[in-house]
């Protein structure tokens, strides 16, 4: 094991000399000099686990020591000894950046405590920072972000089946981030460096998804007025991302099949067999197994869709990753906004973890984006959180239309009915505590009991 090192600075030789021996038999490799000017030399020319330096030496003295040690090694502890201590010397080194300040006379043991403290403390330091940015790493595997037992599983899935050339279907709840899983996959396989081409089968017209898949020739078609590449093709020795796969009509189904099988197509209107090497990615919100048994989705499609099957939590099962989530998207908003948001106030941040997020991840990212937009001050305060809750709760609560029947309403009940909801829904959401409800409904506490009473809550 490599030994520690440390640099004794001071002007007496003789003191020099006595923590230069002390050191030695406790195992750290010693230099020691009384200059000052060399010690500025041996600072810029080696790396020191820690300086103990003499505050009080002609020429350099200890706190230039000190500033010239934080300038070129931050991460080099420093003590600082002196036979002159003050409260105010004390307290600069400290504000300066020493570890300790040591005053004349002092007990050797305790020095040495100090010591190996010192450096015990700067090594578990430099293992947090590197055991930290290991983590970050992992938890932002192409931005997918989360540090829960549901998301690690995930990653796990994504770094096996990247190596691998086998067909991958994502599932999960819109919003949860089967894109960016997608991605993760193709940009850590061997065929990151070809396209990866994006298909969403809900959206386009179901007139044209053929031809977007396939391509077509001129005058296949109204509306073809010149010779199309498909998406497939596009995506030759890449990867083709199907979003929605479920929503692929019936008639496609067969055709994509055959792709998937015989690793070859025709455009629409062409008669050339076009082959492709494409790994296909796909993903649905639905049930895909529930369709096949319902006969919305053909079977064999379906196992060469699934050889790998990926399913991703909904957030309100990992709530341990909203934290991590928000940090992620406050720096990603505050760049794009160019506002210096520093974070979430813990009020803000406990309103959200109190939510159920039925628009998974991209609901918390447009929560933190909208926030952003309207906060101003440096912290996202719980105010423009609770404005989008209650938004929320008033949309839920009210009903489907505003018309007013033939034979009339009674205003005050439908008003009370509607009072009543927001206060069960507050008390949900706070546990059942009774204060923390009336300051999310912004009433005070009396109020609240009048109406936990009036409605028999």
């Amino acid at each position: 094991m490599t030994k520690q090192k440390i640099l004794v600075v001071d002007d007496e030789k003789s003191m020099c000399d006595f923590l230069e021996i002390m050191l030695i038999k406790e195992g750290y490799d010693v230099t020691c000099t009384t200059n000052g000017q060399k010690t500025l030399e041996l600072l810029e020319n080696n790396l020191y686990n820690m300086v103990l330096t003499d505050v009080k030496m002609p020429g350099v003295d200890g706190f230039e020591v000190l500033r010239k040690t934080k300038e070129v090694s931050p991460d080099t502890v420093v003590i600082m000894i002196t036979a002159y201590g003050s409260p105010e010397g004390a307290v600069t080194a400290m504000k300066e950046g020493a570890y300790d300040y040591i005053t004349k006379p002092f007990r050797i043991e305790e020095v040495k405590l100090t010591i190996r403290k010192a450096l015990e403390r700067s090594a578990l330091l430099r293992e947090n920072i590197l055991l930290r940015q290991e983590v970050e790493e992992r938890y932002k595997f192409w931005n997918i972000i989360g540090k829960s037992p549901k998301m690690q599983r995930v990653y796990d899935l994504v770094e096996k089946v990247s190596q691998t050339k086998a067909n991958v279907l994502i599932t999960g709840d819109s919003g949860t981030g089967k894109e960016l899983v997608a991605k993760a996959i193709h940009y850590n396989s061997p065929r990151k460096s070809r396209s990866f081409v994006t298909m969403n089968c809900g959206a386009i017209p179901e007139n044209l998804l053929e031809s977007e898949l396939f391509g077509h020739m001129k005058g296949s078609f109204t509306g073809a007025i010149a010779n199309k590449r498909g998406l497939l093709e596009m995506a030759d020795a890449g990867t083709l991302f199907m979003d929605e796969v479920g929503e692929l009509p019936f008639a496609l189904q067969v055709k994509l099949l055959r792709v998937i099988q015989e690793r070859e197509f025709k455009r629409v209107g062409g008669t050339e067999d076009i082959k492709v090497d494409v790994r296909v990615i796909s993903a649905s919100n639905q049930d895909l197994e529930q369709k096949v048994v319902r006969g919305g989705f053909r079977e064999d499609l379906f196992y060469r869709l699934n050889v790998i099957q990926i399913k991703l939590p909904h957030l309100r099962e990992r709530k341990e990753d909203i934290p991590l989530l928000v940090n992620h998207f406050v720096r990603k908003y505050s760049l794009d906004t160019g506002k210096q948001i520093e974070g979430i106030a813990p009020e803000a941040l406990g309103l959200l973890l109190s939510y159920d997020f039925p628009g998974n991840v991209r609901e918390l990212e447009n929560i933190i984006e909208r926030s952003i937009t309207l906060e101003t001050t440096p912290m996202i305060t719980e105010k423009h959180i609770r404005s989008y809750l209650n938004e929320r709760m008033i949309s839920k609560s009210m009903p489907p239309s505003l018309e007013i029947p033939d034979e009339g309403l009674d205003l005050n009940r439908v008003v009370e009915d509607l009072e009543k909801a927001f206060i069960l829904k507050a008390l949900e959401q706070t546990g059942g505590v009774r204060k923390k409800a009336a300051e999310l409904l912004g009433m005070n506490f009396r109020a609240m009991r009048y109406k936990l009473s009036k409605y028999g809550l």
